[in-house]
């Protein structure tokens, strides 16, 4: 709620209060028309008598009321005895809000909260969702031991309600549980188990979070559900997948080899190649350099990495960290422009992503020096960010970018912030030390910051000058005389003291010096700081050991003086020198050592980064925040030296799980989990027939086929999530007693039921025709599928059966059976509720072929067939190749588009061997190819067909057309309208689909165009021009309504054109396919504008 709705609310309350007989005025002065939420007594009784009100609409008013008191921080725990009476009302929005208020003030009333107990149990069995999720939330937010049991209960029973949103309110209640009742534990590790199982997104983060609470070192829980969590991993809210990636992070550590291995033998071998100058060793590295990634390690890296795109800065972060921890060394640099972007954010991000970042950029330099300038100091910055980026810059310096950094950090010493112009001195100094080069450059920059009038960054120089010229002492006397000058105008106590030690430790070199320095430091001695004094005593001494002639009677006046000083501290070390350096009877064996002891060669500093020793610290953890184990850090454990076993993750297919949340009314999607079932069939069938096709598609990517099913899962999750639960369960069960039945009753079903929908005759004789032969001569394929892909797949195989002489006549077939589509369904718009359950299984591939000639639905239309040119004859040396879109299912795989290349020899010669090689596809993209030419004829011509798995992007598909003696580069690039399948439905299915995907799912603009181009017949051909879609019966003369889906995932793409008054039209799309639809959209507007 915001604020101006309480302020409402406040308003609408007075109105109850005074038609209730309360005297509201009296107690709310007109100046304090805001203190309707103070603690004032008289307002509570107020809300109480609301509360106790018959008419709902009073109770409602106070509900809001006394919920904007919670927001505002007020108390209301007063009020929880009038407020827990109506948890049993019967107006939703009450119960809602009295929900809220429970669930704040439960643990505080636990005693009243107990009372209302079987309310709340009763609520569990609520209709709504939303209670039942509310009352759960209540009832575990009563921290009563005794309870422990009901709440057990109610926890088991909300694991396993239909809707996920309450699935996902148990896992919650699981870790509160736990923190009550550590002992429960086994139990709710079971439960857990089942809800790790759950496919839907809105579950997923939630329930990983319970595990890494209750037992995140049950690792054996996470192997079956692996592929799962990495594939839903996009569609999961975004707290979810931070918590899900930080728990694979670990999964990973511990199940798979080390990929950084083959980088560190690598570069060890190179350089001892350049050393040697040996080619052998080369060839060696060569061989090396494939590192075999397990599958599943591969397929966590790249599901991660569009997550880098997010919006939520901690998602960038966890994946940016995975990457660090667990992919090979060459893959971790795509983080850093992710990183980089976040510096945008608020000053809390920048401030963790910096520090995160100082940690890299000491292993890993190169990363980050391509963005250097986003890490110079801004003047708004706050001390903290600018200090974590000198830090970064730091430890980016090298010998190319120094002299640009040293510029920076002359404008930097210039701050009015002292810490942050100090930190610059200190960051000087540590240039100097790692660059060799400009080590003097830099000291004679910090010579001259000596003179600089703020004192602090003279002190501070002076701190640094000392450690540099620890390192190269001989070469610096006139520095050090410098420096003893400026004692008499600097008061910071380390820099004097700093100032003292130096010409302590130099004594020898400024013999003329020291001793005057000592006599001046004699004079202020009981002045001084103590860190000074100590300093003095220390320089006494050592000019005692080195110059007794001219300062014995000096020192022996300063140890004199601090004999009685008040620190203990300098009384203790004046004891010690005196008796060291001075020798008596009393005197021991050191005395004869005290010139060495003094005297002796002092290491130089080692100046280091404070983030170090931070790497053994997940990155984005608080522990590598503070730099010190925080309370419920898990460590990343080291990598095994050998891989357990992968098969752990394998997941047994059992049919009744894969359907168990799957709406019946998206027949459309359920064809490749069924595909994905007879895989097993599937590849005995191509090893029989020797089909390149099939191993290809199948045993060869197995494991790319599997991730792709799982993905589709994944999105029949999201969309199921939408529909009610109780309908999906129905219809799971009519889906199972359907596929009992015969194949040739599903086809007399079918049947009948397009007679009922006036179907032709004669397209249901031909379906059934179809599907009769299919089944006497394929019973090992998958009963979910079409007939058209069953037929296609027969072709398929007898044509390779075949010899090669015969290919070019097959390919023709093949292509006449695809143009059969057509007549086997005449376009009629089905709505989905009047199609039953038991017929979608049978149904699904007859509404591919359906939707597929839906374009030709009330008015012919004209689609005219735009050809790209492939390879130019000059290019191709003879060798010419075109290639359209005919716009008709693939044959090769469902969630391949179709396409087909024309081939002619514009020579006088016989071309050879043309085929197709060197394929370079984007990640997750395939191709089928078509079969080789043996040889094209003089002046021939002949026309191939292939598939292409696009991904739903119009990403390019680069390969290589080869003849007999060259090889010519070409790609594939298809247009968005290409990517669609045309889809049936009735106006109402479209309102209803369309609802669901309101929101970020929409992209609308307005068009502007004569009134002319807006005539039905026109909007038509010019829409399906662009895209491949249906057309949806519209009752409305000014809407028109196209429907269509995505070849590869099945996202519905359905799009409006709505005629405004004057020449105005909108055009609205919707599609959870953002990307591919605002691309339409672009695609679109121009054409329906201009005349």
């Amino acid at each position: 709620m915001s604020g101006n709705s309480f302020a409402y609310s406040e308003q609408a309350g007075g109105g109850e209060a005074t038609e209730l007989g309360q005297e509201a005025t009296s107690t709310v002065s007109p100046s304090g028309a805001f203190g309707l939420f103070s603690s004032d007594l008289k307002k509570n009784e107020d809300l109480k008598q609301m509360l106790e009100s018959n008419k709902d609409s009073a109770k409602l008013d106070a509900m809001k009321r006394i919920v904007g008191m919670i927001a505002k921080g007020k108390n209301a725990s007063e009020l929880f005895p009038a407020v827990v009476k109506n948890v049993a009302s019967k107006n939703i929005e009450i119960k809602k809000l009295v929900y809220v208020y429970l669930v704040r003030y439960a643990e505080e009333q636990q005693d009243l909260a107990l009372l209302s107990i079987s309310t709340f149990q009763r609520a569990l069995k609520d209709p709504n969702q939303l209670i039942r999720a509310s009352a759960l939330r209540v009832l575990s937010s009563i921290r009563v031991p005794i309870i422990v049991p009901i709440m057990m209960l109610a926890i088991k029973e909300a694991s396993a309600d239909l809707s996920p949103y309450v699935r996902k309110n148990a896992a919650h209640a699981i870790q509160k549980l736990y923190s009550l009742d550590p002992e429960q534990k086994e139990m709710l590790i079971e439960v857990i188990e089942k809800l790790l199982k759950d496919k839907s997104t809105l579950v997923a983060g939630s329930v990983v979070m319970a595990f890494e609470e209750v037992c995140p070192d049950r690792i054996d829980l996470i192997h079956k559900n692996y592929r799962k969590l990495c594939n839903l991993l996009v569609d999961v809210e975004e707290w979810g997948q931070v918590v899900i990636i930080h728990m694979l992070t670990r999964y990973a550590r511990t199940q798979f080899v080390s990929p950084w291995k083959e980088d560190d033998g690598l570069e060890d071998n190179e350089k001892n190649f350049y050393e040697s100058d040996d080619e052998q060793k080369e060839k060696t590295d060569q061989k090396k350099k494939p590192y075999a990634m397990d599958p599943d390690h591969r397929l966590l890296i790249r599901n991660t990495k569009p997550l880098l795109q997010s919006r939520n800065a901690a998602v960038v972060m966890a994946v940016a960290q995975l990457y660090w921890h667990i992919s090979p060394k060459s893959e971790v640099g795509i983080i850093s422009k992710s990183l980089v972007r976040l510096l945008r954010s608020n000053r809390e991000v920048q401030y963790i992503v910096l520090q995160n970042i100082a940690t890299m950029s000491i292993q890993r330099k190169g990363m980050f020096e391509p963005y250097l300038k986003s890490f110079y100091v801004r003047s708004t910055d706050p001390t903290m960010i600018k200090i974590l980026k000198l830090e970064i810059l730091t430890n980016l310096a090298n010998e190319a970018n120094i002299s640009t950094l040293l510029r920076e950090f002359q404008t930097y010493v210039k701050s009015q912030d002292k810490q942050f112009a100090a930190a610059t001195i200190q960051t000087i100094g540590r240039c100097a030390t790692n660059i060799s080069e400009v080590t003097d450059t830099c000291l004679s920059g910090l010579v001259c910051l000596l003179s600089n009038r703020d004192e602090i960054v003279v002190a501070e120089s002076v701190v640094v000058i000392k450690k540099l010229l620890q390192m190269q002492p001989a070469q610096h006397g006139e520095i050090i005389k410098h420096m003893a000058k400026l004692l008499d105008s600097i008061t910071v106590p380390v820099a004097r003291a700093s100032i003292l030690w130096l010409i302590g430790e130099n004594c020898e070199r400024v013999p003329k010096i020291a001793p005057d320095v000592l006599r001046k430091m004699a004079k202020s001695f009981t002045n001084e700081d103590d860190l000074v004094k100590l300093q003095i005593l220390n320089l006494g001494a050592k000019l005692y050991l080195t110059n007794s002639k001219q300062t014995k009677l000096l020192t022996q006046y300063i140890l004199n003086l601090g004999k009685y000083d008040q620190n203990y501290d300098i009384r203790d070390r004046t004891r010690f020198i005196r008796q060291l350096i001075v020798p008596n009877e009393k005197s021991g064996a050191l005395s004869k050592y005290a010139k060495k002891i003094f005297l002796a060669q002092k290491p130089a500093p080692l100046l280091e980064s404070p983030f170090k020793d931070r790497d053994h610290f997940q990155l984005g953890t608080l522990s590598h925040t503070l730099n010190t184990k925080a309370i419920g850090y898990l460590e990343l454990s080291n990598w095994p030296e050998v891989a357990p076993d992968p098969s752990v993750r394998n997941v047994e297919v059992i049919e009744l799980q894969a359907k168990e949340w799957t709406p019946a009314g998206k027949a459309k999607k359920e064809n490749p989990a069924k595909k994905f079932y007879s895989d097993s069939e599937e590849e005995e069938d191509s090893s029989d027939s020797s089909s390149d096709s099939e191993s290809e598609s199948g045993s060869a990517s197995g494991e790319q086929d599997e991730e792709g099913d799982s993905s589709e899962d994944s999105s029949e999750d999201s969309s199921s999530e939408r529909r009610s639960d109780s309908e999906s369960v129905s219809e799971v069960g009519d889906k199972r007693t359907a596929k009992r039945n015969s194949k040739s009753k599903g086809k007399s079903d079918s049947e009948d039921e397009e007679k009922e929908n006036e179907k032709s005759k004669t397209s249901d004789s031909s379906s059934t025709d179809s599907s009769s032969v299919e089944e006497s001569s394929s019973d090992s394929e998958s009963e979910s599928e079409s007939e058209s892909e069953s037929e296609s797949k027969k072709v398929t195989m007898e044509k390779e059966k075949k010899t090669k002489e015969d290919r070019n006549l097959t390919k023709d077939v093949s292509l006449l059976d695809l143009d059969d589509f057509n007549p086997v369904s005449t376009p009629v718009v089905l709505p989905t509720p009047a199609v039953s359950p038991s017929l979608i299984a049978d149904l699904e591939g007859l509404n591919l072929s359906t939707s597929s000639s839906v374009i030709s639905v009330n008015t012919p239309v004209f689609v005219p067939v735009k050809t790209h040119v492939l390879l130019h004859r000059m290019s191709g040396r003879g060798l010419a190749a075109h290639y359209f879109f005919p716009r008709q299912p693939c044959i090769f795989g469902d969630k391949m588009v179709s396409i087909q290349i024309t081939l002619n020899n514009t020579t006088d010669r016989k071309i050879e061997n043309i085929h197709i090689e060197g394929k370079k596809l984007p990640m997750g993209m395939q191709m089928h190819v078509f079969n080789p030419i043996e040889s094209l004829e003089p002046e021939g011509s002949i026309t191939v067909s292939m598939g292409i798995d696009f991904c739903d992007s119009t990403q390019t598909a680069s390969f290589q057309l080869c003849t007999k003696d060259d090889c010519f580069n070409v790609n594939i690039q298809p247009p968005v309208g290409e990517l669609l399948l045309p889809v049936a439905m009735s106006e109402k299915d479209f309102k209803k689909e369309q609802g669901m995907l309101t929101g970020m799912n929409e992209t609308s603009t307005v068009i502007i165009a004569a009134p002319q181009n807006f005539t039905p017949s026109v909007i038509l051909q010019k829409v399906v021009n662009i895209a491949n879609v249906g057309v949806v019966p519209s009752g409305q003369d000014n809407i028109y309504r196209f429907a269509a889906k995505t070849v590869h995932s099945g996202s519905l793409m359905l799009v409006t054109v709505e005629l405004k008054e004057g020449s105005t039209a909108q055009l609205i799309i919707n599609t959870e396919r953002t990307v591919i639809g605002s691309v339409l959209l672009r695609e679109l507007k121009p054409v329906l504008s201009q005349g």
